[in-house]
């Protein structure tokens, strides 16, 4: 019998492990300006052809900046832990044949296996907004993969730079756990949050929390850079599950494990719901014209046939210019079916395969947006508290990341089949 690493060296055919992916919420299937190099809306985390993991070796005190650039300066990973002018623990890591590590973060640089910028929200994506300075690190955090089954991967705040170094200067929170290893947090922080149930129909939001530079998990601080460091959770690790959410402060991804996206919904399976749908030929109360949902890469655009919906009360029409109730709320209008007053939105389909719950036909609405998936998958996104700025969380759209409102955050839709 070979063991399953000899079986993937014998056969060069044989597709490569996959880890899982990274999906960035607020990206309906890729970025505005289209996915480029390490710049993208998802990330495949593959195993590599050879381990490039680290793990913890040697640890050296030093009283010098210039011993410990010395030490940082040895062509190996470290940490550096700034504890006063005069002293600076510095942990060397060493090779780790076991594991694969990637690497998130803003910087352009190469040690980076997935560059993430700032989610603009789709209410605001517009010049005037954009974001002068980011609050996402530059090596925001690492991603740590075991090369053998059942290929658990486990997260870490902060990465290596160009010179395979992490530095906590004197301002970061930073301590000596009883066991006597140097641990610490990141400016903004890495929060995770692991759902209840699973990434499933079933699923409930977990708690969110933070994560340690050494993985350790803790409650959150009071705002995301107080000095002092939240309470050590015991009973909670750093390992991924399937839809684990992890916010950079200005990104939030979502985790899909390689057997959970295996059962999830496909790119074409959305793309049959689409067809579905269309070939039911919904038609507008109002006019009497078919509607239909333009294809995937036309998402941007409105087109004369796109449904329209009043998301107070869910009826879906084709466009018309009338039921304003006043000069001021341009958006709100009074739908001519039920004489409801709400806002009334072009509605798109939701794209990103990697953030439905289950395959069920896309009948319901997030407001204000408009876009459109499953029930459960809406319900789901619904009540998930994502963090905001440095201290707000809320409810906000996984396909354009605009925040939620009205009663349920959703709506049902209500289409009208063909008279004839």
């Amino acid at each position: 019998m070979f063991s399953p690493s000899q079986e993937e060296h014998c056969a060069p055919n044989k597709e490569p492990v996959k880890y899982g992916e990274l999906v960035v919420l607020g990206y309906n299937g890729s970025l505005p300006n289209g996915d480029r190099g390490r710049r993208k809306s998802r990330f495949a985390l593959y195993k590599r052809p050879k381990a490039n993991g680290v793990k913890p070796s040697t640890v050296h005190v030093i009283s010098t900046p210039q011993a410990s650039k010395a030490i940082s300066c040895k062509g190996q990973h470290s940490i550096s832990y700034t504890l006063s002018r005069n002293q600076t623990v510095v942990v060397e890591y060493t090779h780790d044949k076991d594991t694969d590590m990637f690497q998130v973060g803003r910087s352009t640089e190469s040690p980076i296996d997935f560059v993430v910028t700032d989610t603009i929200s789709g209410t605001q994506n517009n010049d005037e907004t954009q974001i002068t300075q980011s609050t996402i690190s530059r090596f925001a955090c690492r991603i740590v993969c075991d090369r053998s089954a059942p290929y658990t991967a486990r997260i870490f705040a902060a990465g290596f730079d160009s010179s395979k170094n992490i530095f906590l200067g004197e301002k970061a929170a930073k301590w000596k756990n009883p066991d006597g290893h140097m641990d610490g947090l990141t400016t903004n922080g890495v929060l995770v949050m692991h759902p209840k149930g699973g990434f499933t129909e079933e699923s409930k939001p977990g708690v969110w929390r933070e994560i340690s530079v050494c993985g350790d998990v803790y409650t959150l601080r009071e705002t995301r850079s107080a000095q002092q460091r939240g309470k050590l959770v015991e009973n909670e690790t750093n390992v991924l599950q399937d839809g684990s959410l992890i916010d950079l402060c200005g990104a939030t991804l979502l985790w899909r494990t390689a057997d959970g996206l295996f059962h999830a919904p496909t790119q074409k399976h959305i793309e049959a719901l689409r067809q579905e749908i269309n070939a039911a030929r919904p038609q507008c109360p109002v006019g009497l014209n078919t509607l239909a949902f333009p294809s995937i890469n036309r998402k941007d655009v409105v087109e004369e046939k796109q449904p329209w919906a009043y998301l107070s009360c869910g009826h879906v029409h084709g466009y018309h210019n009338w039921g304003h109730r006043s000069d001021t709320e341009a958006n709100e209008r009074e739908c001519p079916m039920c004489r409801t007053v709400g806002p009334y939105v072009p509605l798109w389909l939701g794209c990103e395969a990697g953030f439905y719950v289950d395959a069920g036909p896309p009948t319901h609405a997030f407001t204000p947006c408009g876009h459109v998936c499953s029930e459960k998958s809406a319900k789901y996104w619904s009540q998930i508290p994502l963090p905001h700025g440095t201290h707000a969380f809320h409810a906000a759209c996984p396909f354009c990341a605009t925040q939620l409102s009205g009663e349920h955050n959703c709506i049902k839709l209500i289409f009208q089949g063909p008279i004839d």
